[in-house]
């Protein structure tokens, strides 16, 4: 009987919580507000201070780009694919954006810092836009900011190759003008709902 019983409290727990996740998951989809973005679960802390290095070999650090939304992604200058194409949705959003991009701080930090360089950040992100910032640093600088933002990145070697890939998550990072965290933006989220993101929080600014 007991064990049955202990069943029966299990079951019911089991049940309840795929009830709440699905709740949550089922609000986070229909509100029009998350358009384009991910909602994060109470209780998870994401983003933080860091100290990174400029194109031009300054040292700057979070609170340089306080007063401004910075919109943070995390990739690296050989990515072949999800790096180019989120960099250019977000030099999209920021001619979306008009005048209001004055008010942005669009920041690429590599996850590759073997290979980028900070003058390598530079080049690369003037590919895409002027004001996307490229930050670059140590090995230890770069897994001290990945760890505050939660991001997944590790290399991905093929045996036999001569050069490698980086294996990471592909979110872009909202933090508010106060420097806390605001929202966390979709993989493949389009330059209008980018803007739309950045607006709203503009607006609360």
């Amino acid at each position: 009987m007991a064990r049955i019983a202990r069943l029966a409290v299990l079951l019911l727990f089991v049940v309840g919580a795929g009830f709440w996740v699905g709740s949550w998951w089922r609000d986070q989809q229909q509100d029009p507000r998350n358009s384009g973005s991910v909602g994060v679960p109470g209780g998870v802390s994401i983003g933080g201070a860091f100290s990174l290095v400029t194109p031009d070999g300054r040292t700057v650090t979070d609170r340089d780009f306080r007063g401004k939304v910075m919109l943070v992604y995390f990739g690296y200058t050989f990515c072949p694919d999800v790096c180019p194409t989120e960099l250019q949705s977000v030099a999209a959003s920021l001619a979306l954006l008009g005048d209001q991009a004055a008010q942005v701080a669009p920041i690429f930090i590599t996850v590759d810092p073997e290979r980028d360089t900070p003058k390598a950040m530079g080049e690369y992100v003037k590919l895409f836009d002027d004001r996307i910032v490229g930050l670059s640093g140590s090995l230890d600088q770069i897994a001290r900011v990945a760890k505050a933002y939660r991001v997944y990145y590790a290399k991905a070697e093929t045996k036999g190759a001569s050069t490698y890939l980086m294996d990471h998550s592909s979110f872009i990072y909202v933090i508010g003008s106060d420097g806390g965290f605001k929202a966390l933006i979709k993989p493949g989220a389009k330059p209008e709902e980018i803007a739309g993101i950045v607006r709203a929080q503009l607006g609360r600014s």
